[in-house]
């Protein structure tokens, strides 16, 4: 009986899927005897097509916590449509506790500019043009937060005319170079 491709894993590991280990903390308990550390990783995993996703595992060795932190990001992925596999469809604010993340689509060229975090979750994610501004908090845990919370309201303009019941071109018009006329007016003005 010939496998299927998800039945030749061995180990239950993606080969194509990018790993990105965004950030580690070492916790001390004091003990009678010292102090017994901990660590916390957080960990963003992507296939680079529009899948991603994030994790946070704590253990009391470094490898068997970004092990339980990549494991949970495999199983709480999100698909997220990208305008010709490069860049968002429109323009989103996603916000988590005190964190605010503005994510911008960019024309071709501009690259991922964003700092941090941020940038693990775009590049595992496969977006290759993005602007992304952060305010309020630095907490790494809270901007990724954000910016999935902004990333699950990202809708295709297929998605926005199947719920309205109209078609694609009725919503989007034409657009020259790739980008949207709005996306211009925003850069120029």
């Amino acid at each position: 009986m010939a496998r299927g491709p998800k039945e030749d894993r061995r180990d239950g590991q993606d080969p194509d899927l990018v790993e990105k280990l965004v950030a580690i903390n070492r916790v001390a308990k004091v003990v009678k005897g010292g102090r017994r550390f901990g660590f916390a990783a957080l960990v963003v995993v992507g296939d680079g097509r529009g899948r991603v996703g994030f994790g946070a595992g704590k253990a009391r060795e470094v490898p068997e916590a970004i092990r339980k932190g990549t494991e949970h990001a495999r199983k709480n992925m999100i698909r997220v449509p990208l305008r010709e596999g490069r860049t968002l469809h429109h323009d989103i604010h996603g916000h988590f506790g005190a964190g605010r993340m503005e994510l911008r689509a960019a024309p071709p060229g501009t690259g991922i500019i964003a700092g941090g975090p941020t940038r693990a979750v775009f590049e595992a994610l496969g977006v290759q043009d993005v602007v992304v501004k952060s305010t309020g908090t630095s907490n790494p845990y809270n901007m990724i937060k954000a910016v999935f919370a902004g990333l699950q309201r990202c809708q295709s303009p297929r998605m926005v005319a199947a719920r309205r019941g109209k078609k694609v071109s009725d919503l989007v018009g034409r657009r020259d170079d790739g980008v949207d006329q709005g996306v211009k007016e925003a850069a120029n003005g």
